[in-house]
């Protein structure tokens, strides 16, 4: 198969531990570039954290953010393609945080928005490498278009908040976990699946011309709908089992793998 288009997620997967692309994997993209292939990330990220990693591999494409529900030009910062938490889930959903005392995060106009200054904030902040904005009344942003909604704890109690959300918001959003202690919730038609289907229609290849590669569970709608779903060696055992091949870990070049065994052909 001639491959087209290379979706691929960030944390975990193109960088590493320690929160760089290691040299071996710039080289790697810019060798498939030079080939022709559109090459793309695809991050539960917000938009500004992403540019910053986008202009590191010196991408100069549309790159999917916040789990899927935006496309946007790197350049001109062109939305491709947007969907946003429905208000009537929304609201229920900051009801139910404050009810269950959950650390819960807007993103609205690339803005990153926390109740407080707490430790879960400058964490999430600090990973990100975007500043939040403390606006301890949400009520007056909950009206606004939000690209998605966070919340963070520990992850056993996240798991049990899942299965409650589930009854009462879930046939209007998708809920997932980009991390351990993060559940993420998004538009229905806002997960990286949806945005690869997108972008392949947008350069004009086929879902069977995709390669998606991803670690965690948010990764599993794309690498089940591109033509070569890939799990990183370091990825969840369950994304391992539905994954057409498994690369090597994100501290072994994994990504680097996959582009010299599927694009380069050198091993």
């Amino acid at each position: 198969m001639d491959y087209k288009l290379i979706a691929i997620d960030i944390d975990d997967t193109l960088l590493t531990d320690d929160i760089i692309v290691t040299p071996g994997t710039k080289a790697a993209l810019a060798a498939a570039i030079e080939r022709g292939i559109f090459v793309t990330l695809a991050t539960g990220r917000m938009f500004p954290s992403a540019k910053k990693i986008a202009k590191q591999i010196e991408l100069n494409v549309p790159i999917i953010t916040y789990q899927g529900s935006m496309v946007k030009t790197l350049l001109d910062e062109q939305v491709l393609y947007e969907r946003y938490v429905p208000q009537d889930a929304a609201k229920e959903l900051m009801a139910f945080c404050e009810a269950n005392d959950l650390h819960l995060q807007l993103y609205i106009n690339d803005i990153l928005y926390v109740r407080e200054d707490n430790e879960k904030a400058r964490d999430y902040s600090n990973l990100s490498k975007i500043p939040f904005v403390v606006e301890p009344d949400f009520e007056k942003l909950i009206d606004q278009p939000s690209a998605k909604m966070l919340m963070i704890d520990d992850p056993a109690r996240l798991d049990e908040m899942a299965e409650k959300l589930a009854p009462l918001i879930g046939d209007r959003v998708h809920i997932t976990k980009s991390k351990a202690h993060y559940l993420e919730v998004t538009h229905k038609e806002g997960t990286k699946g949806h945005a690869i289907a997108f972008m392949a229609e947008h350069i004009g290849c086929t879902l069977d011309e995709v390669i998606a590669i991803g670690d965690s569970w948010n990764d599993h709608e794309m690498i089940e709908a591109a033509g070569l779903g890939v799990a990183m060696g370091n990825a969840l055992p369950k994304l391992k089992e539905i994954a057409q091949f498994v690369t090597k870990s994100n501290n072994e070049e994994g990504v680097k793998h996959v582009i010299d065994k599927f694009i380069l052909h050198t091993v």
